[in-house]
């Protein structure tokens, strides 16, 4: 399947349906996953949440509609999925900066949210080798430093190489790291973690649950080899891939010379 022809087929769909209640069940069949998997790929390779891309897609159309229908304001947010006038007023002036009546009466000022579109020629050659493993519950002991997605690259290291300096002579080498998020998709606030698999008394306990795994193997500890499979997953990999992601933060297991990069799924 071409992802992103697929994309485009769920956009076309969108498109058609931004006067009605659009069935997120159709668009996840359109891409051949579940609902929960389609929102966050959307979500990733778009940047916007779905959501919040129908929202803007149907301010911008009811921009249009304004100027150049006589249709009723009133009408106009019925349309676009609004309960009441006022609601799709407050949402209008947020997004437009200028009230309804006011849009019409001067024809300026109004925003256009672009539909959008990708390329079909985009072809993903990668070829990414994983195991798919089971593991128990465990408990790592570990302590973080709070990142975002602009700064992680550089944060991460840094903070691994302060940790290291300052625990390595006294529990070993830190065998674990841990990125967490509020959500994969669409959240800046991220930690970067070093764990232990032993209990260290100024260390958080972080519990893991029962759970199957995707595990990339990564012959390097350098942290842009470490990176550069992480983009890989998330851009080329799961697009294509049918693997449903868990809540729980993904691990980096660092060991031999190499670095395991462990993905929880269902």
């Amino acid at each position: 399947m071409n992802i992103y022809k697929a994309l485009n087929d769920m956009i076309s769909y969108v498109e058609k349906h931004l006067d009605e209640k659009i069935d997120y069940q159709v668009l996840a069949k359109i891409l051949g996953t579940n609902s929960a998997a389609m929102e966050n790929l959307f979500s990733l390779l778009c940047g916007i949440t779905l959501k919040e891309y129908i929202r803007k897609r149907r301010l911008s159309c009811a921009g249009v509609d304004l100027v150049n229908s006589h249709l009723r304001i009133i009408d106009i947010a019925i349309k676009y999925q609004y309960d009441n006038p006022t609601s799709f007023s407050r949402a209008f002036t947020k997004f437009h900066g200028i009230k309804p009546k006011d849009a019409r009466k001067n024809l300026t000022g109004l925003q256009n949210f672009p539909k959008i579109h990708f390329d079909e020629r985009l072809i993903n050659n990668s070829n990414i080798s994983y195991d798919i493993v089971e593991k128990e519950s465990f408990t790592l002991y570990g302590i973080g430093v709070k990142t975002d997605d602009a700064t992680i690259s550089k944060d991460a290291p840094q903070f691994f190489s302060i940790m290291k300096r300052k625990y390595q002579s006294i529990y070993g080498s830190i065998p674990y790291g841990m990125v967490y998020y509020e959500s994969r998709f669409c959240s800046d606030n991220y930690e970067y973690w070093i764990l232990y698999d032993k209990e260290i008394p100024e260390f958080h306990s972080v519990v893991f649950p029962k759970s199957k795994w995707l595990v990339f193997h990564i012959p390097s500890q350098e942290a842009e080899e470490i990176q550069k499979i992480s983009h890989q997953f998330y851009f080329e990999f799961l697009p294509s891939a049918k693997y449903r992601l868990k809540p729980l933060p993904e691990l980096e297991y660092y060991h031999d010379n190499e670095t395991d990069f462990l993905i929880p799924i269902e």
